[in-house]
């Protein structure tokens, strides 16, 4: 029987990209090996992304020859002391839980470089194959987020040490982003491909055409992940004072840097900003639908000029007009693939304020804004397919 492990730190019901991604990749795997001599053991985590949304969850689970294992991990307020410990927790168990079991290959999916880490010793310690699914570069994003001169001048040089050595071990590499291309061309072992984010179709059920109400506040969501990466404290209370009266943010969510928006909206007096904590995809579906913009933004930092964040995906599903305050390749795919997308400089808070104005105008024309190509083209379905396949093709 040929064995694969499967680590990922995020799975359902986590409510994050990395369970959103991860958790229908190994559904389609298990599709695609019914019937096969194959085996998969899945190790992930008790649901831990934000510290005020839980759900009910199995430590244990079979799903026909794919086993998931959720490793409980202590909860945290998604500081990096908090993820440190949190991951420690995992890393340690994964590697006890498995010295039993050879593995033919090992799969890791990796947005803060220690799952992929993980994966390296576990298939360097077994002689086994290892397929990466690279999400960001975590010694560059931690480099660039943190203000810690110890993180940014020992603790980054150690981590890019250790990045180097599990590229240049791994059998495969897939980039989420295309902005990453340049960053891998040194290790030439490794086959790369480029398994993008997907559309979800349940993101489609919030396509209600409702734009632009008159006669009172319009309605700007966000609904995501609430940290410095995403940078909203730095943009969401100046823009929500000038545009008091005119428009209300909705903003739905929780993370490392929440505290510092809510601190901001207190220190300004600011009343139309709803804070609200996460909720099931199935919630979010209905806020965007009673949206008339939605709003994705990320810091103004150099390392975000290479992802390509997920959300964009979800965003573009809805049709609605998209306010968009990113840099780089995430701003040429949304300038190229995605209609309805009006963009703003990171923290560009009267381009912001100028791109509500296009919004009205562009809305006195258009009554509609057609993505069918682009959720055609990127349909998680097809793409979750593809990267099975890409998978099981090592055990052959």
């Amino acid at each position: 029987m040929k064995r694969i492990l499967y680590l990922t730190f995020y799975f359902r019901p986590d409510l994050c990209a990395g369970s959103f991604r991860n958790s229908p990749l190994v559904d389609e795997l298990s599709k695609q090996i019914e019937g096969e001599n194959i085996k998969i053991d899945v190790f992930t985590t008790s649901p831990n992304r934000y510290a005020s949304f839980r759900e009910d969850f199995h430590e244990s689970e079979q799903l026909g020859n794919i086993s998931i294992e959720r490793i409980v991990v202590p909860s945290h307020e998604s500081g990096i002391k908090d993820q440190i410990l949190s991951f420690r927790t995992y890393f340690f168990e994964v590697l006890n839980r498995t010295k039993n079991n050879h593995y033919d290959l090992v799969f890791a999916s990796s947005s803060r470089f220690f799952t992929s880490y993980l994966g390296y010793l576990i298939a360097k310690r077994e002689k086994s194959l290892l397929y990466l699914d690279i999400r960001d570069l975590f010694s560059k994003t931690i480099k660039s987020i943190s203000s810690n001169p110890i993180i940014k001048y020992f603790i980054t040089p150690i981590v890019r040490n250790r990045e180097i050595k599990v590229f240049e071990y791994a059998t495969h590499i897939n980039l989420i982003s295309k902005g990453f291309r340049n960053d891998f061309t040194k290790f030439k072992n490794a086959h790369f491909s480029f398994y993008t984010h997907g559309v979800d179709p349940v993101f489609k059920k919030a396509q209600e055409k409702r734009f632009i109400k008159n006669g009172k506040a319009k309605k700007i969501v966000y609904a995501g992940n609430i940290g410095d990466g995403q940078g909203l404290h730095k943009i969401i209370p100046e823009a929500a004072e000038l545009l008091y009266g005119k428009y209300v943010f909705r903003i739905i969510g929780d993370g490392g840097a929440k505290q510092k928006l809510v601190d901001k909206l207190r220190e300004l007096e600011i009343k139309n900003v709803e804070m609200v904590e996460p909720m099931s995809r199935t919630e979010v579906v209905n806020e965007y639908r009673n949206a008339d913009i939605l709003l994705i933004h990320l810091n103004n930092l150099p390392i975000f000029n290479k992802v390509l964040p997920s959300k964009i995906f979800e965003l573009a599903a809805v049709e609605k007009p998209i306010l968009a305050g990113v840099n780089g390749y995430a701003q040429e795919f949304l300038n190229d693939k995605i209609e309805g997308t009006f963009l703003f400089n990171p923290g560009d808070v009267h381009g912001l304020i100028h791109q509500i104005d296009v919004v009205e105008n562009f809305l006195k024309e258009n009554t509609t804004i057609d993505n069918s190509e682009f959720i055609s083209e990127f349909d998680r379905q097809d793409i979750k397919e593809q990267m099975a396949k890409s998978i099981l093709k090592y055990l052959k």
